[in-house]
């Protein structure tokens, strides 16, 4: 299997798990908030920012899957680099509020490091593809006198 085709099942592997989580976030995030691996759920309204969570999530799939779709896949690289802060940020922050450490480290840190490896592997397959040549400009008629 070509290092191309590996890379896109990644990266839509990738795409339909971050979607199908944070769709979960935001229809229901009662059940979803424990997986999170933080230890409590939010007092009063703080289960806002859970949706904020899970559409935060989606933004991030769809990007993901946009670039994909369109062919760009230079710049997926870079956006799976790019997306894989966000990973790190949640793993932070599990670790930072006393949260489940496995939960932190085995979803969100092994999540993040699994876009990096994937995003460097993509910028790695197009490292080597050469510009679009450019068309010259269109030449103005000259004109021949008698």
């Amino acid at each position: 299997m070509s290092l191309k085709k590996i890379n896109t099942v990644l990266a839509a592997a990738f795409i339909l798990f971050i979607l199908w989580f944070g769709t979960e976030y935001i229809l229901s995030p009662e059940t979803t908030a424990p997986g999170y691996g933080l230890p409590n759920w939010p007092p009063g309204d703080g289960g806002g920012f859970l949706i904020t969570k899970g559409i935060r999530d989606v933004v991030l799939a769809l990007v993901l899957g946009i670039l994909l779709v369109t062919g760009h896949r230079r710049a997926l690289g870079w956006v799976l680099l790019t997306e894989a802060l966000a990973a790190y940020g949640d793993m932070t922050n599990v670790l930072a509020h006393h949260g489940s450490v496995a939960t932190a480290l085995g979803v969100h840190g092994l999540t993040a490091t699994l876009m990096m490896v994937n995003g460097l592997l993509i910028m790695r397959e197009t490292r080597d593809v050469a510009p679009a040549p450019e068309t010259p400009a269109p030449q103005p008629a000259q004109r021949i006198l008698p």
